[in-house]
């Protein structure tokens, strides 16, 4: 699996790094998305897939290959 971020389309809900808090993290200057594992690992496949999902902007892209 391997995530992309789009920081541009990124509202800073939030969401992501609820669902996903070792993949995701916001930036403390205005919130917006940080992808920490761009790789993540197995266990954090389905909370990434959920992070993606709840992501309001879209801003969030899984590739499974």
């Amino acid at each position: 699996m391997r995530l992309q971020v789009d920081e541009n389309r990124c509202i800073s809900a939030g969401q992501c790094v609820l669902a996903a808090p070792d993949v995701f993290d916001q930036r403390e200057s205005d919130g917006v998305v940080e992808l920490l594992e761009a790789h993540p690992p197995r266990q954090s496949w389905e909370s990434s897939r959920t992070a993606a999902a709840l992501c309001p902007a879209s801003a969030i892209a899984v590739r499974e290959s």
